[in-house]
């Protein structure tokens, strides 16, 4: 939800219908709701209800169709066109709604064309609205309320939409569990689980050790995310079919291959002595006990 041209259909066009974000001006406004079930690691079906945003449609929700709208909801994604002043009026009525009708929803708040707000006061005027945003929801103690930064230009969109469906996904912590020990016993230093069709951000895990400091960079996976996933659609216009990439420079191997039926892993590996051909054993081993992981067939709204 959000007012009218603050992005949604352009968000959910690029993770969940292949748009580039250079063809969205494309699309044109959402009348009313656009309801779309979709095939999310294969049996996982996401029900998502893309409202639009005019002031017409947004009194029927919060009237005559406020019941139908806010009822059963698992998760509300709010959209905030940081250009724009902040509707807050509006907000806190979609809050109220959502804290009387599905009290135990998540809600994500995605501060929207962040491209538009100089580089050196980005992250200033984010953390401001944010604080804004999360005064506001105090009262509403049962709602789960975080906020996002995002740019259809940037990495930040995979990153913001990794971490909503990652709470919808079944069994996260135990793909974590096995992903961590996988990654042991390849030798590697950090393994990612990505969603085969969206690319997005599944499960991950980091091997620690002595004397080395973390990643540096904490939006690595969804910069990945974003730069295969162009490359995939590369791929598919000049009709060549993506299994998979290698790649190798003095100080690490990456692998990125087709996994399990509804997922990609990357595998990254900085010691020397490990053979590029025992990961790919490694990984082909590994298939079917992570098929039989993946959650079955279920519906999320």
């Amino acid at each position: 939800m959000g007012k009218s041209g603050s992005g949604k259909t352009s968000m959910r066009s690029i993770i969940f219908a292949d748009y580039l974000a250079r063809d969205t001006h494309r699309l044109q406004a959402t009348i009313d709701v656009e309801y779309s079930s979709v095939q999310f690691l294969g049996n996982l079906h996401l029900h998502l209800w893309d409202c639009g945003g005019q002031e017409t449609f947004y009194m029927q929700y919060m009237t005559t169709m406020r019941d139908r709208i806010f009822s059963s909801v698992e998760l509300l994604v709010y959209v905030f066109d940081i250009a724009d002043e902040m509707d807050m009026g509006r907000f806190n009525d979609v809050v109220e709604a959502l804290d009387q009708h599905s009290r135990d929803a998540q809600v994500f708040v995605l501060l929207h064309k962040m491209d538009l707000v100089a580089e050196d006061v980005r992250t200033q005027v984010f953390r401001d609205r944010e604080a804004h945003i999360l005064n506001a929801c105090r009262s509403y103690q049962g709602l789960t309320v975080r906020c996002f930064p995002s740019s259809i230009w940037d990495e930040t969109l995979y990153r913001a939409w990794s971490q909503i469906v990652y709470c919808l996904v079944p069994n996260t912590k135990l793909l974590e569990e096995n992903l961590g020990e996988f990654c042991r016993i390849c030798g590697a230093d950090e393994v990612v689980l990505f969603e085969s069709t969206t690319f997005l951000v599944i499960a991950h895990c980091e091997e620690k050790r002595d004397g080395v400091e973390a990643h540096a960079d904490v939006h690595r996976f969804e910069k990945i995310s974003n730069i295969v996933k162009q490359f995939k659609l590369s791929c598919r216009k000049a009709q060549a079919q993506f299994d998979g990439m290698m790649v190798q420079n003095s100080l690490f191997t990456a692998f990125f291959n087709l996994f399990t039926s509804n997922t990609c892993i990357m595998v990254i590996v900085s010691d020397p002595r490990v053979e590029a051909e025992a990961i790919q054993l490694n990984v082909e081993a590994a298939r079917a006990h992570f098929d039989s992981l993946i959650p079955q067939s279920t519906a999320m709204g």
